[in-house]
């Protein structure tokens, strides 16, 4: 008896292929190097959802130390000194202000640190 291979699988290739659609040469076209090179970028793309995150906190961490430098401030001292005034304002939006609204960061910086 004949068998035909089923739509199971050509489902399976279909979607692989869908989503290996813009690789280069035979990680489009060829089954097994797709397979590979699409589990690769799944992998890489969930673990860069968790850097991303590390990487804007770096990213924030830096603005606002560079801003406090030109002040005279030490990051840590500043980070610090806010957590024991009570100040709620987290380091997102501490970047923002000090590049966007550098008067408001100017206050804010006097504020905590004259505590």
């Amino acid at each position: 008896m004949r068998v035909k291979r089923g739509t199971i699988g050509a489902r399976k290739r279909r979607k692989l292929h869908r989503m290996s659609k813009g690789f280069r040469g035979g990680r489009r076209n060829l089954v097994r190097a797709a397979k590979e090179t699409v589990n690769k970028g799944l992998a890489y793309a969930y673990r860069d959802r968790k850097q991303r995150k590390r990487e804007f906190r770096r990213l924030w961490i830096a603005r606002i130390n560079a801003a406090l430098k030109q002040k005279g401030y030490r990051y840590s001292e500043f980070i610090h000194k806010m957590r024991l005034s009570g100040m709620i304002l987290d380091r997102k939006v501490l970047a923002d202000m000090a590049i966007t609204d550098p008067d408001g960061f100017s206050f804010v910086v006097d504020s905590v640190m004259k505590k």
